[in-house]
């Protein structure tokens, strides 16, 4: 399985925000896009999701070509974003949170076996499975937009910004889930501003600025470059 980003220009009207940006992610990768905010990360994300149309360039998921499709096709075909700012239902239980990311038809028979995954995997939303979504702390709501996102039986896991506004130790605990996740074989594409965390976990990395890749490789390579020191690790 391969995710392929080719020469991909996006924006809000005569805006481009991103311009001819390509990236790839293979099967059972861990791959990074780090960026200061507003460099166009989650405008990448949306393209990649159907959520917004490029004005040119193409997205592929292996052969198919995924431009063209509306959101819920996508999500069809095993691509799964998990958004910023978690997007839960905030009066609604974690469990029922959790169901409605399995609705998919790849993973709605399915369910029991993936909630199990869930609860194995962040064992507080199980103890906290009848407790409305906004009774949470920060962490919490994090590991159900997570978990919500796994129900849906992604082949690959789109992850915007899942450590913002979290504590260190939330943030330390968030990444050591997802490396559980990826050693198990899932793929990863990784958009986040905290960028030591994220280059140390994830095994390439892309730099996105002012909309464009600047820089790409594999991760400590990147953490050992000048240009990166300077203007994410503040070295």
């Amino acid at each position: 399985m391969r995710l392929s980003v080719k020469d991909i220009t996006a924006g809000y009207g005569a805006v481009a925000v991103i311009r001819d940006v390509s990236l790839e992610v293979s099967t059972g990768e861990w791959v990074v896009v780090i960026g200061s905010n507003g460099a166009g990360k989650s405008t990448l994300f949306k393209v990649i999701s159907g959520l917004v149309k490029p004005k040119s360039g193409t997205v592929f998921l292996d052969d198919r070509e995924l431009t063209a499709l509306p959101s819920h096709e996508i999500v069809n075909l095993g691509v799964i974003q998990v958004p910023e700012g978690k997007m839960l239902f905030p009066r609604m239980n974690v469990k029922d949170n959790l169901l409605l990311g399995g609705r998919n038809t790849r993973a709605r028979t399915h369910i029991a076996e993936s909630l199990e995954k869930v609860y194995e995997l962040f064992p507080v939303l199980n103890k906290r499975a009848s407790q409305e979504a906004e009774t949470l702390s920060g962490g919490e709501q994090q590991m159900v937009a997570i978990g919500r996102g796994l129900m849906a039986l992604p082949r690959v896991l789109l992850l915007d910004e899942p450590s913002l506004g979290l504590a260190p130790l939330l943030v330390k605990e968030i990444f050591g889930s997802l490396g559980i996740l990826n050693k198990d074989g899932m793929t990863i594409l990784l958009v986040e501003q905290n960028v030591i965390v994220s280059l140390k976990t994830a095994q390439r990395g892309y730099v996105l600025e002012n909309g464009e890749i600047v820089m790409s490789g594999k991760s400590q390579d990147l953490m050992n470059d000048e240009r990166t020191k300077q203007a994410y690790l503040g070295i």
